[in-house]
């Protein structure tokens, strides 16, 4: 049997037509589709026509040799119906060989997923796309003025508490749209939502025996295409209408969407894995191989994807222009994007082609670029990610600075007072808002086990409780787990108030985890991304059980909203600006510009201002204390015509230490008092004993 006849049947059943080689994938045209695929390493290729319902082949046609432009198989195919087919392709590789039936890397939807949690049985598919945006338009937010949400889609609303009518899914999240608003939300990030299979997980629950699942979705399989099992309708254009919508409407509540996007690896893992498309297509231009030809697995998942080999840098700019065109979302957080920047030797590059193609590509020129500057190497590149002058990056040093200041720990004070300012030794020349400031994120305790576990409690993830990370700078506060104790409980609440009251006041773009705003917990669990149950899904019975935390997270977020100097696109410096009261920054102690910067010191106070040319002021004062002592110290005089006004202290009782605007008590007699393991802020208002 020879290459050229193998597949074929029922091929006369369709008339065909050469086609355009651009663009790649299936595209709809007058009479029928136009298909395209890219293949240097290809003998020979079919298209495979599937019945849309059934998956049951239809035809396999062979793309004739005079078709071919280039390395790009191409033909336009008359009398098909999107809505009827599904379809894949064949290859002959170089050996012979016929592959399985591949998907279509460009598929903007794939077939045979099913509800969440069903073995899928992918096919590609095309969704036509007929959405009716309306008057949808981008909210005008500046980088700075943002508050981002990590939000997964299923455990945002999975939990019977969340009381939606569709649990689970893009509709779901879309009925919480007032609870964001009310928390002063203004980006929600949503976790991977590219189409991936839950079901690919080896491991078992200890418990149950149960098969767990791959529930972050942190494992791509259709880069194109969105996860239907967060559909109602779990077809192809059901999936894209019900994001869409969910797009839109969070558009019109004046909220961004920052997309979590998996470039770095897919779903067909090391040679072991399954054959999906890129291996079988080209294997050696989408991954990374050692001389050998083995995989280069810097990812700790199998495989590499070669980011800068010119075919792949292609496809991931189509991705991200598709989902900004097609799904009108505003940014991507790229995981682990270290790799983006290697070269095809796996080495990194000092200039890497494709993010500086992203950085200057047209279509994303308004987009959020979020780089999570470290892949599973090691190579730790915040502060240093290639970023012509575009790109933003999770602040890794933030998020360890804060966690050792508020422990206490050696050094920590005068560290942590580089990153509350928007960390200019990382960041110089890049502004406030290269920073992406976080305490917690999906990968993890949550900030409620923070507070609450010295140590990961992972056993239920089926890996002997060794996985995650192994050192999170966490305290439980004098117990392990939950407890009735009262001291500990009344430390555990403060120091989450603390966490996030200085994350909000920080310079930089602040990012809360979801459920952190009402103590979410996963029992010490720390690499949750097999955890499909109430261990990771919000539980909003906390709305009620932790309503003092929650009141005082919505305040904290009006306070930054209310105050432009916590969220300068500069870095603030130390020196007088002609005409001002004061500098930018100013840096306190007990007393008035004397801060302690030693070694022990566990108390830190800085002053932030500015002032309009009419000489309109805005100034707002920290003091930070985190030692096991109360401090009492002197705020630095405030402004002509101002007065100090206590805003929040977490060291009073909750519910009675945060003031929303216009209900800010002034501040007595000049002095502040902090109590022990406590946050305090004042702003200047107006002194109407004037």
């Amino acid at each position: 049997m020879t290459v050229a006849t193998e597949p074929g049947r029922l091929a006369q059943s369709y008339r065909t037509r050469p086609g355009q080689a651009l663009p790649l994938g299936a595209t709809p045209v007058p009479g029928g589709v136009n298909f395209s695929v890219s293949s240097r390493t290809a003998r020979g290729m079919w298209l495979v026509l599937m019945d849309a319902g059934t998956g049951a082949t239809l035809a396999e046609l062979p793309f004739p040799d005079g078709y071919r432009v280039g390395s790009v198989f191409t033909m336009t195919v008359l009398g098909v119906d999107p809505a009827l087919v599904s379809y894949g392709f064949r290859v002959a590789g170089a050996d012979g060989a016929l592959s399985p039936v591949l998907l279509d890397p460009y598929a903007n939807g794939l077939a045979g997923s099913g509800p969440w949690g069903d073995r899928p049985r992918y096919r590609s598919q095309i969704v036509v796309e007929d959405f009716d945006w309306g008057d949808d338009a981008r909210p005008d937010l500046a980088p700075e003025d943002l508050v981002i949400y990590e939000a997964h889609v299923r455990g945002f609303t999975r939990h019977p508490s969340a009381r939606v009518s569709s649990p689970g899914t893009y509709r779901g999240l879309q009925e919480k749209i007032p609870y964001l608003r009310e928390l002063g939300i203004t980006c929600v990030e949503l976790l991977p939502v590219a189409e991936f299979d839950e079901t690919d997980n080896t491991y078992t629950s200890p418990e149950s025996g149960a098969p767990l699942r791959n529930y972050w979705g942190y494992n791509t399989v259709g880069f194109f295409a969105p996860k239907a099992a967060y559909a109602t309708d779990h077809t192809p254009a059901g999936a894209s209408t019900e994001l869409k919508e969910l797009v839109r409407a969070l558009h019109r509540a004046g909220i961004k969407v920052v997309l979590d996007v998996v470039l770095n690896h897919t779903a067909e893992g090391d040679h072991r894995g399954p054959t999906l498309s890129f291996r079988a297509l080209d294997e050696s231009a989408y991954y990374l191989l050692t001389p050998e030809g083995e995989y280069r697995n810097l990812t700790a998942t199998g495989n590499t994807v070669n980011a800068n080999h010119p075919t792949t840098r292609a496809m991931i700019l189509d991705c991200l222009r598709s989902w900004v065109t097609r799904y009108h979302v505003d940014g991507f957080r790229f995981d682990m994007a270290s790799i983006l920047a290697r070269g095809t030797d796996g080495r990194l590059l000092r200039n890497p082609p494709l993010l500086e193609a992203i950085a200057h590509d047209p279509v994303l020129a308004d987009c959020l670029l979020i780089a999570e500057a470290t892949d599973a190497t090691g190579v730790d590149q915040v502060g240093t990610f290639p970023a012509y002058d575009r790109w933003s990056e999770w602040n890794g040093r933030y998020r360890d600075g804060i966690r050792r200041f508020l422990l206490g720990r050696p050094g920590s004070a005068g560290e942590f007072a580089t990153r509350l300012v928007g960390s200019p030794d990382l960041y110089r020349g890049r502004g406030t808002a290269a920073s992406v400031n976080y305490i917690t994120c999906h990968d993890g305790l949550t900030l409620a086990d923070w507070v609450s576990y010295d140590r990961r409690h992972n056993e239920a993830n089926g890996e002997g409780g060794l996985d995650g990370i192994p050192d999170e700078d966490s305290w439980n506060c004098g117990e392990e787990g939950p407890t009735d104790d009262p001291g500990v409980q009344r430390l555990r609440q403060r120091q989450q108030r603390n966490a996030l009251l200085l994350l909000l006041m920080s310079q930089g773009i602040p990012m809360l985890l979801a459920g952190d705003e009402i103590a979410r917990t996963q029992q010490g669990n720390n690499n949750a991304y097999s955890q499909d149950s109430p261990l990771s899904w919000v539980d909003w019975s906390h709305t009620d059980t932790h309503s003092d935390l929650l009141r005082f997270v919505r305040h904290c977020t009006a306070f930054r909203r209310a105050h432009p100097v916590l969220r300068r696109p500069r870095h603030p410096g130390g020196e007088l600006p002609a005409g001002w009261s004061h500098p930018p920054v100013s840096w306190h102690g007990e007393t008035a510009h004397r801060p302690d910067w030693s070694s022990s010191s566990t108390l830190l106070a800085v002053l932030l201002h500015q002032q309009d040319e009419q000489g309109r002021s805005d100034t707002v004062f920290l003091a930070a204390n985190s030692g096991d002592g109360p401090r009492s110290m002197h705020p630095p005089a405030p402004p002509p015509g101002t007065r100090w006004h206590l805003c929040m202290d977490t060291g009073a009782t909750p519910g009675s230490d945060s003031h929303p605007p216009g209900r800010q008590p002034a501040l007595d007699g000049g002095t502040l008092r902090l109590a022990d393991h406590s946050v305090a802020v004042l702003a200047a208002l107006p002194d109407d004993r004037t």
